[in-house]
Parts: C-alpha cells; sequence; structure tokens
C-alpha cells in the first residue's frame, strides 16, 4: 500500500480528531481475533497501518490461510492511542478483504469439483475453468478487492477500461457489432484483448468469425452455454483444448450462484464471472481487544 493512501484512508476515519489527547500514552500488547471462519486477507495491509504508527505486529497467519472463530491473527504491541487510532481502519481492511477471499474461495471450491472436464493436457497439466470477478466494486478500494479475490483463489478480471476493451450490448445497440469490433481493431493496441458480450447463440457465432479473442455469454441459461460450446468448437471457430492458451476463450456471466456455479463450470468454458463476489460478499468478523497494559 501507497503511503499516501494510507494517509488518504486515515484523512477520512481520523479526520482531526486526535486520541492522544484523549488515550493516555501507555503501551499496550493487543490482540485481534477472527469471530469466525473463512479465507484471511488484509493481513499485510494491516501490518502497514500499525506500521505507520510504529505500532509492532506479528502473526503466525498469512494471507490466504484459512481461520477459525478465535484464532488470534495478529499480535501488537505499541503505544495504547496508536493503536487505537488505527484499529478500525485496520478492521475495516481484514473484514472487507477477508470476506470477498471466503465468498471467491467457496465458488473456486465449488467449481474445481466439474473443472476436470477433459481439456488436453497442457505441459502435464489439466487448465482449470477459472472464477473471475468484475468491476462491480467498491469506489476507492477496486485495488484492494480484486487483490483479494486473488488470495481466495480467482482471477481478478480486468482492473478497468484500459486493460482489456469489451463490446457490450449498449456499444452495439450504438454501433452494430461489425462495426464496434472494426473500431477496437483499427484503433487499439494489439497488445490489449478485445471482447464482446453476447446474449444469443447465433451472436455468439457471428462474434468469433469476427476474430474476437474472448466472447462473453451473458445472462444465458446453462443449456444455451453448452450449446454455444457445442456450435463453436464444431465448426471450428473454438479449438476444444485452447482454454486461454492462445485461442478463443468463452466466458459465462450472469445468473451464476453458489448453487449452480457447478452446472456452469461443466459447460465447456473458460471463466464463470461472478459480480456477487465483490458486490455482495459479506465482510468477515474481527475484533481487536487490549490484553495487557505494558
Amino acid at each position: 500500500m501507497l503511503l499516501k493512501e494510507i494517509e488518504s484512508f486515515l484523512e477520512e476515519d481520523v479526520g482531526h480528531e486526535d486520541y492522544e489527547e484523549i488515550v493516555p500514552y501507555t503501551d499496550c500488547r493487543a490482540e485481534i481475533t477472527a469471530r469466525e471462519e473463512g479465507v484471511l486477507a488484509g493481513l499485510e495491509e494491516a501490518k502497514q497501518i500499525f506500521d505507520y504508527f510504529s505500532v509492532q505486529c506479528s502473526s503466525e497467519f498469512e494471507d490466504g490461510d484459512e481461520v477459525k472463530s478465535g484464532d488470534v491473527i495478529l499480535t501488537v504491541r505499541g503505544a495504547g492511542a496508536r493503536v487505537l487510532k488505527a484499529e478500525r481502519l485496520v478492521l475495516n481492511f481484514l473484514g472487507r478483504m477477508s470476506g470477498v477471499a471466503t465468498l471467491t474461495s467457496r465458488f473456486v471450491k465449488e467449481v474445481r469439483k466439474v473443472s476436470e472436464r477433459g481439456k488436453q493436457e497442457k505441459g502435464g497439466k489439466q487448465e482449470e475453468v477459472r472464477v473471475a470477478g468484475t468491476r462491480k466494486t467498491t469506489p476507492g478500494f477496486r485495488k484492494y478487492e480484486k487483490k483479494a479475490i486473488s488470495i481466495g483463489g480467482g482471477d481478478p478480471h480486468r482492473f478497468g477500461l484500459y486493460e482489456a476493451v469489451i463490446i457490450k450490448d449498449n456499444c452495439i445497440k450504438l454501433m452494430g457489432l461489425e462495426n464496434a469490433v472494426r473500431r477496437a481493431k483499427e484503433r487499439v493496441s494489439f497488445t490489449r484483448k478485445i471482447e464482446v458480450e453476447v446474449e444469443s447463440v447465433e451472436d455468439a457465432l457471428k462474434a468469433a468469425e469476427l476474430g474476437v479473442d474472448i466472447i462473453m455469454l451473458d445472462n444465458m441459461p446453462v443449456a444455451e452455454v453448452r450449446e454455444c460450446v457445442r456450435l463453436l468448437t464444431e465448426r471450428s471457430l473454438r479449438d476444444s483444448g485452447s482454454g486461454g492458451s492462445g485461442g478463443l476463450i468463452l466466458e459465462a456471466s450472469g445468473r451464476i450462484k453458489q448453487e449452480n456455479v457447478k452446472e456452469f463450470a461443466a459447460t465447456g468454458v473458460d471463466v464463470v464471472s461472478i459480480g456477487a463476489i465483490t458486490h455482495s460478499a459479506r465482510s468477515l468478523g474481527f475484533s481487536l481487544d487490549v490484553v495487557k497494559k505494558e
């Protein structure tokens, strides 16, 4: 985390209030404890925040570890006023990032149950269906939510418009599919992928024929997604063993929940993208308690 980011977050949370005028400048030891099980994320950021206040930290955990209720994930020592000044910001980071990582991990575990789907071997290892995030993130906190997705075993997808061109339904309404793809190819660097969002089998076939890199099958029922995969492969518009290794990538998005993600993953797509892992993730519970006055 950049210094300016820490100070910006503190300006929002602390403002001009000075805990050191209220809380005694007394050294103490405090512990941060997990109140429920999940995947830990945000520990690195927590340490950086405490370090900013010259508060010492120690932990036996790392980001990505499974934690359970009662686990002491971080022990801190320093001036009580500074520990308490950092408390809420640290807990917010841990709670939000761990919540995203935990929900991502649950989706990933479901997908892995069916992702050994017969794709040809690449370097002795079968490729798995990726669970990806979206841009449906909290303004100002995307960087950390995307990091939490990765910690949870998912793929962060693009961080912003600058990383890839996604031609969505409204673009197609304004320009038409063929014209939108043509303009993208004319104006965008060869280093950026071009993805098209489609809502029908017909448009998926048309997008593939236009030579795009990725096709997002949006809000399609499982059966329709499966039919797209079958037809694209049957017509040699997609190598059945490509799956992100240079060929056309297929991404399913919309209507995907924990209850049905296995069905979507089993269709033969390469990616399932799920906005819920950021916009609907519940924060994991953590608490900070002073355990000793030193």
